[in-house]
């Protein structure tokens, strides 16, 4: 048998590791954390929590609107809770995206620390997260009345600074 049959395998590794490597060095690793503002907002399907056929997101924020990404696991959603609920008294029209979650825990995540939204869509494969661009959970987009995302919120809302950033964005995107 020939000796050189037995590096056949070094040699197609160490191929695969060149152009693994020459793909990366062309790739840039920074984040871009406002990739899709200035964008369509994405058309996400999902159905209600309540239950229902599922409809697309764009369906139903008729902008100006809020559009916040959260989950029941997700610690920093507790603590913005209290800001969402001041949006909303505010008069900010809020959907939530309740991202790879089960709807009853989403359910009893609402009914303990508040429902500030319009509408709540059970996004069980966490599509919108991916669609969005965002970089973690919770994440909030200002929609204007045209569709597009004009605004972003990383992160969950700290303060009554946030708030008002987001009111005024509101505000700007008639």
């Amino acid at each position: 048998m020939k000796r050189w049959l037995v590096f056949l395998p070094l040699v197609f590794l160490l191929a695969a590791i060149a152009l693994f490597g020459l793909y990366a060095l062309g790739r840039s690793t920074r984040v871009e954390p406002n990739a899709t503002v200035g964008k369509p907002m994405p058309e996400v399907t999902a159905p209600p929590l309540e239950g229902g056929p599922p409809m697309t997101l764009s369906s139903q924020v008729q902008g100006p609107a809020l559009v916040n990404l959260f989950a029941s696991w997700c610690a920093p959603c507790v603590y913005e809770a209290p800001y969402l609920d001041k949006l909303k008294a505010r008069g900010a029209r809020i959907v939530g995206v309740a991202q790879k979650d089960q709807p009853a825990k989403t359910a009893a995540f609402l009914s303990r620390w508040g429902d500030p939204f319009a509408l709540v869509l059970d996004d069980r494969e966490g599509k919108a997260t991916i669609d969005f661009g965002a970089t973690g959970l919770p994440e909030t987009f200002v929609i204007d009345s045209k569709g597009v995302i004009v605004a972003k919120h990383t992160g969950p809302l700290e303060n009554d600074a946030h708030v008002e950033a987001l009111l005024a964005a509101l505000e700007k995107a008639d």
